[in-house]
């Protein structure tokens, strides 16, 4: 079992298990060209890190929201930090889950 568990971990690089799960839906999600694992976990969503757009976070919260039951608004002030990277975002969802 250990050497699964080694083997899991080498496959998801530097993100935690709920990072990349949450990374692989986002993968998934929007039809992006790397693999979950490539995801910096603190590096940013926007612009020059994974480059999202408003349209492309509308997505990953309706995917979000579908997964885990986590509702995401875009007008609630926290939204902005809780999209600055992978980790926040997955430590927000881990927070907030009903699934």
């Amino acid at each position: 079992m250990d050497s699964l568990n080694r083997d899991l971990a080498s496959l998801r690089g530097s993100l935690s298990a709920a990072e990349f799960e949450l990374a692989q839906l986002m993968v998934t999600s929007l039809g992006l060209e790397i693999r979950p694992e490539e995801i910096e976990p603190t590096g940013p969503l926007f612009g020059d890190g994974l480059g999202l757009d408003s349209i492309d976070v509308l997505e990953v919260a309706l995917s979000i929201s579908k997964q885990y039951g986590v509702r995401l608004r875009s007008d609630d002030e926290a939204s902005q930090k809780v999209f600055s990277s992978l980790r926040s975002l997955s430590e927000y969802v881990q927070a907030h889950r009903t699934r």
